[in-house]
């Protein structure tokens, strides 16, 4: 009986991960609870394939030490021949009541944030993804030090749903 245990719950997880038809690339990075200024997160990956269009989100994982109700970011899409494609992105991260936004129990929230719709990669080869906060404390110029409450950062790409 206490190898059955384990088998059944490998099954269960297998079972789970397969059913995800639509993810294409997901990936994060883990941060200690807080998000440096200075730290990028980055993604490397090589295109899908290039007639088709995917839709691109930007996954955030936080805890109820997140002090805001919005999310700045900074993201910079590189194309294999160099070129970039960048964007400074406002996300709201919780209702006017206060209530977090996003998926889970307990202390953490997963966000799927929309990042690009029906993207198609143009060119075959390797994309850097690099995202890093940007958010300012009352009208100051420059980023905060520290983002507390932020655990990871992820970046997803998938099939659009008429594939």
């Amino acid at each position: 009986m206490s190898r059955l245990l384990p088998l059944t719950f490998l099954c269960g997880l297998l079972l789970l991960t397969s059913c995800d038809k639509q993810m294409v690339y997901d990936q994060y990075v883990s941060y200690p609870n807080q998000w440096e200024r200075d730290s990028i997160a980055g993604f490397e990956f090589v295109a899908p394939d290039t007639t088709q269009t995917y839709q691109l989100f930007i996954n955030l994982r936080n805890t109820s030490d997140y002090p805001y109700n919005n999310l700045f970011l900074i993201t910079r899409l590189t194309f294999p021949n160099g070129r970039v494609l960048g964007d400074t992105l406002e996300y709201r991260m919780a209702a006017p009541s206060g209530q977090w936004l996003g998926t889970g129990f307990g202390e953490v929230k997963e966000n799927k944030l929309w990042y690009k719709e029906n993207f198609r990669f143009s060119e075959e080869g390797t994309y850097r993804m690099e995202i890093q906060q940007a958010m300012r404390k009352g009208g100051s110029t420059r980023s905060l030090d520290t983002l507390k409450g932020v655990t990871e950062v992820g970046f997803r790409i998938e099939n659009t749903m008429n594939q």
